[in-house]
Parts: C-alpha cells; sequence; structure tokens
C-alpha cells in the first residue's frame, strides 16, 4: 500500500511505478494521500475515520479496506472455498 502518496510530484510518481513493476500481485491500486488529518488524528487518540470520516485520508483508507475485502473473495472463489 502506498501512503503519503502526491501524484502532483515525479518523485511520488516514480517510486509507485517502481514499486508496482517490482510487486505488482502485492501492491494495491488505491493510493493514500498525504494528508494533515491523518497525521493529526493520534494526537486526539483516534483514527482517521473516527476523526474526520469525509478526509481525503479517512475516504482512502476505506477504499483500500474495500480493496482488499475484495482480493479476499476473488482469491476465496479461485481457490473453491467460497
Amino acid at each position: 500500500m502506498l501512503t503519503m502518496y502526491d501524484a502532483r510530484t515525479n518523485l511520488a510518481r516514480e517510486v509507485a511505478h517502481e514499486v508496482r513493476s517490482h510487486f505488482p500481485q502485492q501492491t494495491l491500486e488505491q493510493t493514500v494521500p498525504r494528508s494533515v488529518r491523518v497525521s493529526e488524528a493520534p494526537s486526539f487518540g483516534r483514527t482517521v475515520i473516527s476523526h474526520d470520516p469525509h478526509s481525503s485520508g479517512a475516504v482512502a483508507y476505506m477504499a483500500v479496506a474495500k480493496e482488499i475485502a475484495e482480493r479476499g473473495r476473488r482469491q476465496e472463489e479461485e481457490s473453491g472455498e467460497a
């Protein structure tokens, strides 16, 4: 999972490309952007989802969870466990 991702920078795009080329099966499509809300949530003793559920970071982490769940569902179907 690529976190603190800023698609505006060449470096972030290059790093994402390299990671995905070396670990294509392991790297999620969803990225998590750099976000003040993600950074400040722990200081309030909260997750970003409970701190500001509509922030870009919270929305991205929810999408990450959905992507992981979908991958798990597909693996179960492929192995005949579903």
